[in-house]
């Protein structure tokens, strides 16, 4: 418990008092890589200057197909992701952000009015908590009461993953959405350096051992998931380099769905899935991960996990899925971008 303390305490003096703007970042670990699509970009121009200046994130972790979805930001700071999405969701939508840093809700909080306006609302549709990722219990967030949980490389700072993870599978409704973007290692985080409040407010000090991560979704019950981008973290400040450059760490894009259907590896049941083209902001293609690029219209066959992806989650009504379960056919020849010398920057994800 102790320990857990002083983590926290520590990053909510980084966050809070130290990091006035991006530019106190000593790596790019918490700054994002990712330019954010088109349909993004516009959304993004009607925010006040403060929201995005004061905002720290490694990815572009909003999917597709959120209207009138109810959307959970772990970590919000200061709000960036909760705007973005509040737009998308709609006025029947909601948007519930979560932070443990007072100065940040500070700065998200304070835009709220202004915002709904130029969103041309009635009322927000936004609802900002302070608490903690680890007790989302403490914020009244019921039992499958949330379509889709979002998270902008904030889940590597908690000093209990594992309770994030339950909270998060938790709260999740059957079908429902994790789509985060993380910090990750190639291997385990020494402890000493762990405790370093440098390298654990720059996202790396607490950075999850990908293989880590998988053993604990699957004792979850979440027994596959899908990386959906990747980069490696460049460490650049010599400082940093100096203590943990001897590990590789990622920056990951991670989908998984709150699904009973799923298995370990990746079975044949001779299916096949065909994108509709139905999501406005994607005509033409779907990306459900770093090897599943859905072009509109055309077949491609897919394993059992897949087909449940697409068929027992809100992406279902974009998707016709051809065949069942009824006739196995073996293991399904399927990997990541990276696993079989394709351009995938980063570890392999999951079976398929």
């Amino acid at each position: 418990m102790e320990k857990t303390q002083e983590t926290l305490a520590s990053v909510k003096e980084y966050y809070g008092r130290i990091l006035q703007s991006k530019r106190d970042l000593k790596t790019d670990a918490c700054c994002s890589g990712d330019s954010l699509p088109d349909y993004l970009q516009l959304i993004l121009k009607d925010l006040d200057a403060e929201i995005i200046t004061k905002f720290y994130g490694c990815g572009s972790p909003i999917p597709l197909a959120l209207e009138g979805c109810t959307v959970l930001d772990l970590g919000c700071g200061t709000g960036r992701d909760v705007y973005l999405v509040a737009a998308l969701v709609g006025p029947g939508g909601r948007v519930i952000g979560v932070d443990m840093t007072d100065e940040q809700l500070e700065v998200a909080r304070k835009h709220l009015p202004a915002q709904t306006r130029k969103f041309g609302y009635a009322q927000p549709n936004i609802e900002f908590q302070k608490g903690y990722i680890e007790n989302l219990r403490e914020l009244a967030i019921e039992d499958n009461s949330v379509d889709v949980v979002l998270s902008n490389c904030v889940i590597n700072l908690s000093p209990d993953k594992k309770a994030v993870f339950r909270e998060i599978f938790r709260v999740l409704k059957p079908g429902g959405e994790l789509y985060f973007a993380d910090i990750f290692a190639g291997c385990r985080v020494p402890d000493g350096l762990q405790a370093d409040p440098v390298l654990l407010g720059e996202c790396l000090g607490g950075a999850m051992y990908l293989e880590d991560f998988r053993r604990l979704l699957r004792d979850l019950g979440c027994l596959d998931y899908r990386v959906v981008t990747s980069r490696k973290v460049a460490l650049s400040n010599t400082g940093v380099a100096a203590k943990a450059g001897m590990i590789d760490f990622y920056s990951l894009t991670v989908r998984a769905f709150k699904l009973e259907t799923l298995e370990d590896i990746c079975e044949d049941y001779g299916q096949a899935a065909i994108y509709l083209g139905t999501i406005p902001e994607a005509p033409h293609r779907f990306i459900l991960d770093d090897h599943h690029v859905f072009k509109t219209g055309k077949p491609m066959l897919v394993c059992g996990n897949t087909a449940s992806m697409l068929s027992e989650t809100r992406y279902g009504q974009f998707f016709q899925i051809i065949g069942d379960r009824s006739t196995h056919f073996g293991p399904f020849p399927c990997g990541p971008a990276g696993s079989k010398g394709g351009e995938g920057d980063g570890p392999a994800g999951c079976s398929c």
